[in-house]
């Protein structure tokens, strides 16, 4: 880390959203953590909803010298309501992840699928509210996941939607090991 206000006092972090109902919101949020990476800054990636072992999981576990990932999720998709545990355990993930965001050891922080858990209201778009409100000014704060909510999409610094045109999912092609998972 360049020093205790994040990224250093000449690097202003901001406020990054990726949403939108096409495939590369989380890809895009690890592209970023690896490029975070190679410049020597520190990561941390929190990932809501998801509890699966994916394969990038595997490649982020090699580079936790600068990169540090944490599932805030059980092993399932949350398909119609949200139960108790799912948001018992988004709600401490949250918090957990304010109090990081706060020491001063990262540079960069990732809320994967955090617009998908207000959406299902794991915790409130005011709960994320107050998160990004009481970001370091060097720390770059990265939200991914479809369904961003107005105010969150209104208090970011930048917002990429990425569409969707096609995908082969609707021809019956299930999630592949190192393209999709």
């Amino acid at each position: 880390m360049n020093n205790s206000d994040g990224m250093g006092s000449d690097m202003k972090g901001y406020v990054q959203v990726y949403t939108g109902d096409g495939k590369g919101k989380t890809t895009a949020a690890l592209g970023l953590a690896m490029r975070a990476a190679g410049a020597g800054l520190r990561v941390y990636i929190a990932q809501f909803v998801k509890g699966m072992k994916y394969a990038e999981l595997i490649t982020l576990a090699r580079l936790s010298e600068n990169i540090t990932l944490k599932q805030y999720g059980r092993n399932c998709f949350i398909k119609n309501s949200p139960q108790e545990e799912d948001i018992r355990i988004a709600q401490e993930g949250l918090r957990e992840v304010k109090e990081i965001m706060l020491s001063g050891n990262y540079d960069v922080v990732i809320l994967d699928e955090a617009n998908i858990a207000t959406f299902y209201n794991l915790f409130s778009v005011e709960d994320l509210i107050n998160f990004i409100n009481e970001k370091p000014e060097g720390v770059e704060l990265v939200i991914t996941g479809r369904k961003a909510d107005p105010m969150i999409i209104d208090r970011a610094d930048l917002v990429t939607e990425m569409k969707e045109i096609k995908h082969y999912y609707k021809d019956g092609v299930q999630a592949r090991d190192g393209i999709e998972k």
